[in-house]
């Protein structure tokens, strides 16, 4: 092959994994669009806030249902078969949400939604290994899920403001259409990737280091999300913070999470575990120092700069404990369930001791996952 094929495949490549990156951000975003439109979806429908919160908690428990299933289910199959189906799914899904006449419909048409995210989460943050010569795997990957956080910066807000503009179901039109032309997009760049059956794949049992990882993942993404689902009402009654200084605190702990997903991506790629220990550090350091002398700005900056980086580190350790695709699954089936998980806690201790406690609770889920990475992780992490 000459120079210049060379150079053509690879710049090929890299065009699917961009593909692939924006598809992770279709679907975050996807997911979490019903948050910025939560009051006027209830008030079309005919639900109280509360019940409207199930848009959002319910395709989280689907996807984690769904990802290690059709990991397991589609195997076989050339893996463009199931990301192009996942993306078609979920063109439908939006676009049922968007014309939905009653909350029940809704509520299916999010289902589907769920169901999009795991399998398509599940198949593509380990597509870096597919696409890339191994060098450049943790680039790769780190773009593939730093669609995950511009979707966090970018998408949520861009549909709440197409929602002020248009009304709530024209932002989830506007999705379905994105998913629709990324459909197109991902038929056209990405390339073979066969199945088990024609790469001579096995399945295997569970390596003790995906285990330890998967533990990591479930003491973080709980202890996160324990805190963050609820930094807003933290921010205006702890900090005393109006609504612009809590959209521009939440948007530069956005774009602090960006800038820490490709930092982390390029550490993570050669030895991830301690990487994570100091994500989880810094998690750790945020949120004690927000219950202790609140800082929103500061301290939102080094929370996103931790959060920002976890994702790709836990899935470059999943690459290198051999869990394979079906790891990768489980993986995302343990993130979502954890969010919900985490959300539920959080509010229970919202309610039952104060808001700034999630703060401390979350600081000491970060520190129990630095602590457990480094002792189990010890002898469970190739190259540690």
């Amino acid at each position: 092959m000459t120079t210049l094929e060379t150079s053509t495949v690879a710049r090929a490549r890299w065009l699917a994994v961009l593909a692939v990156a924006v598809g992770t951000f279709t679907i975050v975003t996807s997911e979490m669009l019903p948050v910025g439109l939560l009051t006027s979806i209830a008030a079309s429908l005919g639900v109280s806030d509360g019940t409207a919160g199930l848009m959002v908690s319910l395709p989280g428990l689907v996807a984690a249902v769904s990802a290690p299933v059709l990991a397991l289910a589609t195997r076989r199959l050339d893996r463009r078969v199931p990301l192009l189906g996942l993306m078609a799914l979920l063109a439908v899904a939006n676009l049922a949400a968007a014309f939905a006449t009653s909350f029940p419909v809704m509520l299916g048409a999010r289902v589907l939604t769920g169901i999009s995210i795991g399998g398509f989460w599940a198949f593509a943050a380990g597509l870096g290994l597919r696409l890339v010569p191994e060098r450049s795997v943790g680039r790769a990957t780190s773009v593939i899920l730093g669609g995950v956080s511009v979707a966090s910066v970018l998408g949520v807000p861009a549909g709440t403001l197409i929602a002020s503009a248009a009304g709530w179901r024209t932002s989830f039109a506007v999705m379905g259409g994105l998913a629709l032309v990324l459909l197109g997009l991902l038929a056209a760049v990405l390339p073979p990737m066969p199945g088990e059956a024609a790469s001579g794949g096995s399945r295997a049992p569970l390596p003790g280091a995906l285990r330890v990882v998967l533990a990591a993942t479930v003491l973080i993404i709980t202890g996160h999300f324990a805190a963050y689902t609820y930094v807003r009402p933290f921010l205006e009654q702890v900090a005393d913070a109006g609504p612009g200084l809590v959209s521009v605190a939440l948007l530069v702990y956005g774009a602090a999470g960006v800038v820490g997903n490709f930092v982390a991506g390029a550490r993570a790629a050669r030895d991830p575990k301690p990487v994570l220990i100091v994500l989880a550090l810094l998690i750790a350091a945020s949120t004690a120092a927000l219950a202790l002398v609140g800082l929103p700005l500061v301290m939102l900056v080094v929370w996103g700069l931790g959060y920002g980086g976890v994702g790709v580190a836990l899935q470059l350790w999943i690459m290198r404990s051999g869990g394979g695709e079906l790891g990768t699954a489980l993986f995302v089936g343990a993130f979502n369930v954890s969010i919900a998980l985490g959300s539920f806690v959080g509010g229970r201790v919202v309610d039952g001791v104060s808001i700034s406690s999630v703060m401390w609770l979350g600081a000491a889920l970060a520190l129990l996952t630095a602590a457990f990475a480094g002792i189990w992780g010890r002898s469970t992490t190739t190259g540690s």
